[in-house]
Parts: structure tokens; sequence; C-alpha cells
């Protein structure tokens, strides 16, 4: 009985740990902001303002001093007038690259399954036989969704 409790105990810890992880990620735009983050090493104030034509910039210092709190995002605000105001994904969750292109592949495949309508049924092969299953289609979001790794 130990032996469950300990594995119970364990999987428990390790669902904690995710969703305190992806609690970090809650509020509208966040997203949007670190895909121009990952993008490109430094990104100003108002680059990031002009890249979001729809995020307020309200919302977006919001988002931004969110980020920056949870330690995902650094910032450097240079005394100059203007301000002149730079961010940039913090060293350590650069490893977040992979997980958010994983994540990203995911959604399109699942808005790729969901245009089809059909549950969770493999695509066949096409008629010349080139591959048209989930494989090929989890491929080409990957393609498409490539962020560069820093």
């Amino acid at each position: 009985m130990k032996h469950l409790s300990e594995a119970t105990s364990a999987h428990r810890s390790g669902v904690e740990r995710v969703e305190s992880a992806l609690r970090i990620f809650e509020g509208r735009w966040k997203f949007a902001i670190l895909s121009h983050l990952f993008a490109q090493p430094v990104v100003r104030f108002s680059d990031l303002s002009r890249l979001i034509p729809t995020l307020s910039q309200k919302m977006l210092s919001q988002r931004l001093r969110e980020l920056e709190r949870d330690g995902i995002i650094g910032r450097t605000v240079y005394p100059v007038v203007p301000p002149k105001v730079e961010y940039w994904l913090t060293e350590d969750r650069k490893a977040l690259c992979p997980a958010i292109q994983a994540l990203l592949g995911w959604a399109a495949l699942r808005e790729a399954k969901a245009g089809r309508g059909t549950s969770d049924e493999p695509y066949s092969e096409s008629a010349d036989g080139r591959e048209t299953g989930y494989e090929a289609i989890a491929s080409a979001t990957t393609r498409a969704t490539k962020i560069p790794v820093p």
C-alpha cells in the first residue's frame, strides 16, 4: 500500500508543478508577446506595440510586468527621453522554446482535425501514395510553427 501512496504523491506533485507552470501563461496576449521575444533576442516596447496592434499599451505593459515578475523575461530601461525599454527572454526560460513549439504544433493539429470534422481517425494515404495522416500534419505544423532556438 505504501508503494501506491508514493506513486500517487509523486503524480500529484508532478501535476501541481505543471499547473503552476501553466498559471504563468494565464492571461490573454502572453503567447503573442512571447512569440515575438522568441523570434528576436531583444524587442523594444514600441516594437511590441506595433507588432500586436490590437493590444492596448496599458495591457501590453501589464502582461510584460507579469512575465517579468514570473522570471520569464528581463527588462532594461534606458534613461532617455522618450523612454526606451527593451525586453528579452531570461536565460533559463529559453528552455521553453521546445515546449512552446510542441504546443503550437499540437494546436495546429487540433485545428486541422477540427476543420476535417472527424474524430481521431487518421487520414488515409492519398492516391499518389503520399502520406496524409497525422504524422504528415504534425510534420507540416512543426515546420509552420518553427520557433528559432536562441
